[in-house]
């Protein structure tokens, strides 16, 4: 009976598993839904990789059950020792070979896509008039967010990257503080970004994000790095090369007017306690001690991970420790004359802040 109740509680359990499982494959998260062509080539060697294991593993399986039903005891008898194969050569060739022959298989494309992966030489092209013909950024991973410059456009954001579909988008990827690493499911990667050198590479989308869950992929940092690693979180917008232009453009022209009293109040107490640390306008380069709000109100989240409305903003200003530990935003004792935000002042500040937009 309890014997009986044990194979229930497994297979409950694996039912539950299951279950749970089913939901990684979302489109806009998984590496088994892959978006692009370097998605796909990663996707494929995994399925490669997986099709060998599942070979050897059916191989092994059978060899082992046909040795158990055709050695068994009371089937050849008690004192009866099967014909000892120890030292055959032809084995041994056989059993060295075949491991070979599996890993040159698995090899072979894993060293093609690698090299495959790592060509940005194209990078640098440029066309008759001397304008860089493929997107570059440049990503630089902080404690705990993520910045995006596209230096040949002369703009940059934060925590939400705006990509091209149907065309390579280069990256040079590095660290201002602790190794994290970037990497976007569905896109491919993950590749580290380190704080004494540059890593490149290149990644490619093939649809426009507008029809996904949320409207956006979603990127992670994929390296341990602090307290606050699982919340490292950015999102990734795709356009056709049409609207990425008319995005660019507008950022390159941000022009923020506060609207309404509730918004320019907002605007006065941001100017005299986050100017510092936080831009407005897109047009500029990297190395801003926060991230870039020129498009903070088209985001998808805030502080990467929370609701994108005025409460979840109000809950990040007054106390950004107690949702990202280790963030190096300061508290806004340190900001506002040694006292928490009044609610009212949060409320201009999220009214100025939420009406932060390059596409409305």
């Amino acid at each position: 009976m309890m014997k009986g109740l044990k194979k229930w509680r497994l297979f409950s359990l694996l039912a539950a598993l299951t279950i749970f499982l089913s939901g990684c494959g979302e489109e806009y998260l998984s590496t088994l839904t892959p978006a692009g062509q370097v998605g796909r080539d990663q996707f494929n060697l995994l399925l490669l990789s997986s099709a060998i294991m599942a070979l050897v593993i059916i191989v092994v399986v059978i060899i082992y059950v046909v040795a158990l039903v055709k050695f068994r005891r009371s089937k050849v008898g008690e004192n009866v020792i099967p014909k000892q194969v120890e030292g055959s050569h032809t084995l041994e060739v056989i059993w060295t070979a075949i491991p070979i022959v599996l890993l040159l298989i698995l090899a072979v494309p894993t060293v093609m896509y690698t090299y495959k992966h790592a060509d940005v030489s194209a990078m640098d092209n440029v066309d008759e008039e001397g304008n860089k013909t493929a997107v570059t950024v440049n990503v630089t991973a902080k404690l705990y967010w993520w910045e995006f410059e596209y230096p040949d456009l002369g703009i940059v954001t934060a925590q939400e990257l705006v990509v091209p579909t149907g065309e390579k988008v280069y990256f040079n990827l590095k660290a201002a503080d602790v190794k994290h690493s970037f990497w976007i499911p569905t896109a491919g990667g993950k590749m580290d970004t380190n704080v004494e050198n540059v890593n490149q590479f290149y990644l490619e989308f093939d649809k426009e994000s507008a029809g996904l869950k949320d409207g956006v992929f979603y990127g992670k940092c994929a390296e341990l790095c602090g307290p606050s690693h699982a919340l490292m979180d950015f999102k990734v917008k795709t356009l056709d090369r049409d609207d990425f232009n008319s995005w660019a453009e507008a950022m390159k022209t941000t022009v923020h007017t506060a609207e309404g009293d509730l918004a320019t109040q907002g605007e006065e107490i941001f100017n005299t306690s986050c100017i510092a640390c936080h831009a407005t306008s897109g047009a500029g380069s990297t190395g801003g001690v926060g991230p870039n709000l020129a498009a903070f109100g088209d985001r998808n989240r805030v502080a990467g991970f929370m609701t994108h409305d005025e409460e979840s903003l109000k809950k990040w200003i007054n106390n950004p420790q107690e949702y990202k530990p280790g963030n190096l935003m300061p508290q806004p004792e340190k900001i506002n004359n040694g006292e928490k935000f009044s609610e009212e002042q949060l409320d201009a500040l999220a009214e100025y802040l939420m009406g932060l937009s390059v596409e409305k």
